[in-house]
């Protein structure tokens, strides 16, 4: 590939990358899903990992297909972006480096959670952030990948 598409491939990269973590901030910290809007009685907090995974696994059929969905696969999903833009836009490609950085953000929004009293904070969501940010990454391996290959049977 010319270094002219590199460079808009990874300015493209970077563009994506600030327009999701502008969504990220905004549906993660101010939108009004899950009960964000108003002042709760009583704050809820889980330091014990797997505690809150296992009580929607276990009351899946009570909380229903979308509370369940939405808990678990959401927080996964939410991430995925993540994983896949951050090593697009950065020099620094590694997997380590995306899974330090998607667990270090889910971190800084889950103690914002904690101090402002909005949403609740919860080390499964930490999990669950970091295991979609290392999906991404994983994905935008395979595209990579996928990437290199065409371009070097384009140049036989």
């Amino acid at each position: 590939m010319k270094a002219k598409n590199k460079k808009r491939i990874r300015a493209l990269g970077k563009v994506l990358f600030v327009l999701y973590i502008a969504f990220l901030f905004y549906f993660l910290l101010l939108s009004d899903w899950y009960g964000r809007s108003g002042e709760m009685r009583e704050y809820h907090y889980n330091f014990i990992l797997f505690k809150e995974i296992k009580r929607f696994w276990i009351y899946r059929e009570q909380l229903g297909t979308f509370a369940v969905a939405s808990n678990l696969l959401g927080n996964v999903l939410i991430f995925v972006p993540f994983g896949f833009f951050m090593p697009m836009a950065s020099k620094y490609r590694s997997f380590f480096v995306t899974a330090f950085y998607g667990l270090g953000i889910s971190f800084c929004v889950e103690t914002f959670q904690l101090i402002t009293k909005v949403g609740s904070f919860d080390v499964d969501d930490l999990l669950l952030n970091t295991v979609g940010g290392i999906l991404g990454y994983i994905i935008f391996v395979i595209c990579n990948t996928v990437r290199r290959k065409q371009g070097a049977k384009r140049k036989r």
